[in-house]
């Protein structure tokens, strides 16, 4: 599978499967892209899917979604970009506008069991992801060291710009320690060229989107296009995920009177439930606006692609430099380190946010022992274990 082009059909199936069973937040999000795309279909190595990870930490936005977006672009050429960002992204998008419509009626979800089976179950996807790029990427005491001090210092001092810098401290490392190891250079599959020319025109894009719509919003008086601009600015300026998201949009869509206070935080309690990036919270934000915003799903989907458009143009834009960049030997030294501070940053996210809010009694810790069993050695896939760990929680958690 590494070397063949793949259709967009087949790519859109795959995220689409992945944006219905994906629960958990970014850090989940990755260990079923691991699962799914790295050990089951080998649509890339460990390693290269550990470069993308320590690429989009770089990157504002939502990691998991990028993340997603450039295996597409790297298997599938632009197509297969946008049928990973639709699959991954559709589901939870219109379950947020049909929330939005008041279609769904949610309730109180704290003591929900199918919900706390879902959390349960992201604690094993990600177990399993960080045991497996453990034994693939930190195979010495060097790098086992290095995962284990990026861990400690992103729990000690919880952040992004914590996470940014252990990854560059990871590929400084990295150079100190293996420039002249010897070892041999990771090995590049075939993908799809993509292209420097369109890559410099998504960043010019990006920014004269980040610095002109500001000017344009504010001398056209136009409500759409201050919402495009509203949500384009938040979703170009976070780090960090999707949680980070939620005050930068709720002082970009409360004061202005789009949406009342009590409606931006039912819909964003809505959000933790549904699969899929949080980022689709702005589709239920857009359909619930009162006028004279666009409204309906129309102004969902507008604020939906406000808020990914400057994601998929930085991805876009910085992929095909970083591929050229990733083939030099100093920068292969580098990637040792910094994929071996990705799997510190992994087991960081392990225990905060996705244990400490799953695990809490016996009953908990015995049904994410059966999960991660499940998933990793008996080697179910993570639809059906997500499907399990549902139930059982359902059953015996409620």
């Amino acid at each position: 599978m590494e070397h063949e082009r793949l259709p967009f059909r087949v790519i859109f199936w795959v995220f689409l499967k992945l944006g219905l069973t994906s629960f958990g937040g970014p850090v989940a999000h990755l260990g079923f892209f691991r699962e799914e795309l790295v050990k089951r279909r080998r649509w890339l190595t460990e390693e290269r899917y550990a470069d993308l990870v320590a690429l989009c930490q770089f990157l504002p936005g939502p990691a998991s979604s990028q993340v997603g977006y450039a295996i597409g672009l790297m298997r599938g050429g632009n197509l297969g970009g946008l049928a990973a960002w639709l699959g991954f992204t559709m589901p939870s998008a219109i379950l947020m506008i049909a929330v939005a419509y008041g279609v769904t009626s949610l309730g109180d979800l704290q003591d929900a069991g199918w919900l706390q089976g879902l959390k349960i179950a992201a604690v094993a996807v990600v177990a399993s992801a960080v045991w497996g790029m453990a034994v693939q990427l930190c195979p010495d005491r060097q790098r086992t060291t290095l995962a284990l001090l990026a861990a400690m210092a992103v729990l000690a001092l919880p952040g992004s710009l914590t996470q940014i810098l252990v990854i560059l401290a990871g590929g400084a490392m990295g150079l100190i320690l293996y420039r002249d190891s010897g070892e041999p250079p990771v090995i590049d599959h075939h993908f799809p060229a993509i292209s420097r020319r369109l890559g410099v025109v998504c960043l010019i894009a990006f920014f004269a989107l980040l610095f002109g719509l500001p000017v344009l919003a504010a001398s056209l008086a136009y409500t759409p296009l201050q919402v495009f601009d509203s949500f384009y600015r938040a979703g170009s300026l976070v780090f960090g995920g999707g949680h980070v998201v939620l005050p930068l949009l709720q002082a970009e869509v409360v004061p202005p009177g789009w949406i009342g206070d009590d409606a931006f935080l039912a819909g964003y309690g809505a959000a933790q439930a549904v699969p899929g990036p949080l980022f689709t919270f702005a589709a239920y934000l857009g359909t619930a606006m009162v006028p004279p915003t666009p409204g309906g799903w129309l102004g969902g989907l507008w604020a939906l692609l406000a808020i990914f458009l400057p994601a998929l143009l930085l991805v876009q834009g910085v992929l095909p430099f970083w591929e050229s960049l990733r083939r030099a030997p100093v920068a292969q030294a580098a990637l040792r380190g910094t994929n071996a501070a990705v799997v510190g940053l992994l087991l960081a996210a392990l225990y905060d946010p996705v244990w400490t809010k799953a695990i809490h009694t016996p009953p908990d810790f015995i049904l994410g022992l059966a999960a991660f069993g499940l998933l990793h050695f008996w080697k179910a896939p993570p639809w059906l274990v997500v499907l399990l760990a549902s139930a059982a929680g359902f059953i015996l958690l409620g």
